[in-house]
């Protein structure tokens, strides 16, 4: 896949690295700023769907972080579609520490090990974890990788 279809290369980690789609760059990045203080204020709350709100450490600054950021639970997985990208800050951040907490539906859990994989290796778990309808959505956003971690028993 070129550079210009959404891929930029490879990432320290060993996986190549993903950037947004032309739509979410163009589209959703700068609503992205103006509405993420009111998703900030509903994710993770019980009865809010799918989004939940991710806490980390920055790997630079060492300041804890709150993101809200579209996730789901399938059994031990939550699986988090990456709709900026492999590289945004919060997505290197959680590689960096190996894990955050994050609250989904009101219920807070600590995440481990995390994974990003391709929109085909994850297809098994996004399925379990998404409906139909949310799935078309991630194809028509363009999202290319998921990430995925471990939840810790509790």
């Amino acid at each position: 896949m070129s550079a210009h279809e959404g891929e930029a290369g490879m990432t320290g980690a060993g996986y190549p690295a993903a950037r947004p789609s032309g739509f979410v760059r163009v589209a959703m990045g700068p609503m992205t700023k103006a509405l993420n203080p009111a998703m900030r204020r509903l994710a993770g709350r019980p009865h809010v769907g799918m989004i939940a709100l991710l806490r980390h450490t920055g790997r630079r600054s060492g300041r804890q972080y709150t993101t809200p950021v579209g996730a789901h639970l399938a059994g031990d997985t939550v699986v988090i579609p990456l709709t900026f990208g492999t590289e945004s800050d919060w997505s290197r951040n959680v590689r960096a520490a190996d894990g955050c907490s994050i609250r989904l539906g009101g219920v807070d859990y600590e995440t481990v090990q995390p994974r990003v994989v391709t929109a085909e290796e994850a297809r098994p778990v996004v399925r379990s974890a998404y409906s139909g309808m949310q799935r078309a959505m991630f194809r028509m956003l363009g999202i290319k990788r998921f990430m995925l971690l471990h939840r810790v028993p509790g």
